[in-house]
């Protein structure tokens, strides 16, 4: 029979080294008896230690899936020290994962080949809502491909995720399942529960000015080189209204590119300039799309408004782009955030790209939100999902 108590996602953030993270982790690991665990590392080279370290002891029974990150956040600020650690215990959860390799090479049969037995999760007969998770290396440039063929193969599931990060250095980043690390490659898992689910998919730009053409875009390497026919960075310069030279992180930041595709519109970053002229995107393009600059509204205040008009939930997983962050340091609303990823109770890290729906974006936060089933009384101690440990 099935037990009227539930038992919500546990969140850990912890300090140190590995081995610490390892130790400080077991205990309440151990009480939780999970299903997954998610595991976002700040430092690239723990990756495969801690997830080896915490996969071994817990057993095969429980899948053990980590990536690095740009920071991460466990119900407060944001923080580039700890490791964020998300269990889902197999009371109420059960999962499944894949590995979709050689990114680069676009082995588009053979991803849909490995995806195939995800189609349906074995053992989870009685949880009726399902969803994905994908983590991809985030300096691959091939996380569009990726999420359109998982929405291909499975395209009734509720997909969300992150792209790999590596702090703001944008150099390699790691992933690893159940303590064996794979270069250049992504991680699609398939979770079932009897925890009600919302996606939660928010950016903080609305389209403004005059309809801006891509002239000459090299989508394969995510360069614009033309925009309405103009050099691109010096286009670009002159509708946000500065000096060609004056073009830096901030201004990118600030003023990002907007395509708007079937009614909705998509945040696309710009990374930086390519040469003298290009701009360079954390996004591809394609020549002919018709995009816009994005006007910033108060980042906290959209966050707010979103979460505060849902119901309250056990826990929110979320995926922040790095982006996101550097706007809220700049204006000054980090204790706006940290409350209320407090309050509602949300843990994740910041990325280098976002999916969602068959889609790859930017400067967007994508979420998921967890609310107790039906008829059900939660179980008190620890195994709620508001335990946390800190270093």
């Amino acid at each position: 029979m099935k037990t009227t108590e539930y038992f919500p996602p546990l969140t850990l953030a912890l300090g140190g080294g590995p081995a610490e993270v390892v130790t400080s982790a077991l205990p309440a690991l151990r009480r939780c008896r999970p299903s997954l665990v998610l595991i976002f590392c700040p430092r690239g080279a723990d990756v495969r230690e801690i997830c080896a370290g915490i996969s071994a002891p817990l057993g095969p029974e429980c899948l053990v899936l980590a990536c690095s990150s740009a920071g991460g956040f466990a119900y407060g600020g944001y923080d580039d020290e700890k490791t964020i650690l998300i269990a889902f215990p197999s009371q109420n959860f059960r999962a499944g994962a894949v590995w979709l390799e050689n990114l680069t090479q676009t082995p588009v049969m053979e991803w849909m080949r490995a995806l195939r037995p995800l189609e349906r999760l074995d053992g989870a007969q009685e949880f009726p809502n399902h969803f994905g998770v994908l983590l991809i290396d985030g300096a691959s440039g091939h996380e569009e491909l990726v999420t359109a063929t998982c929405e291909a193969v499975i395209p009734s599931l509720m997909v969300v995720g992150g792209s790999a990060a590596d702090g703001l250095r944008f150099g390699r980043t790691h992933l690893a399942m159940q303590g064996e690390e794979r270069e250049v490659a992504a991680i699609f898992c398939r979770i079932a529960t009897d925890f009600a689910i919302e996606e939660i998919i928010l950016d903080h730009f609305t389209p403004e000015g005059e309809r801006i053409v891509v002239t000459e875009g090299d989508p394969e390497n995510r360069i614009i080189r033309e925009l309405n026919a103009e050099p691109a960075a010096l286009e670009y310069a002159r509708l946000v209204g500065v000096a060609p030279e004056d073009l830096s992180p901030a201004v990118f930041a600030a003023h990002p590119l907007i395509e708007t595709q079937g009614g909705r519109h998509f945040v696309r970053a710009i990374r930086g300039r390519e040469g003298e002229e290009g701009l360079s995107l954390m996004s591809a393009i394609e020549t002919g799309a018709i995009l816009g600059i994005g006007r910033a509204e108060s980042l906290a205040e959209r966050l707010a408004a979103r979460l505060n008009a849902m119901p309250p939930a056990e826990m929110v997983l979320g995926f922040d782009c790095v982006l996101r962050r550097l706007a809220v340091e700049q204006a000054g609303e980090e204790g706006r955030v940290a409350e209320l990823y407090a309050r509602h109770r949300v843990a994740g890290f910041s990325t280098y790209g976002e999916q969602h729906g068959g889609f790859h974006v930017n400067q967007t936060f994508v979420g998921l939100a967890f609310r107790a089933p039906e008829s059900h009384a939660p179980l008190q101690g620890e195994g709620d999902g508001d335990a946390r440990a800190h270093h």
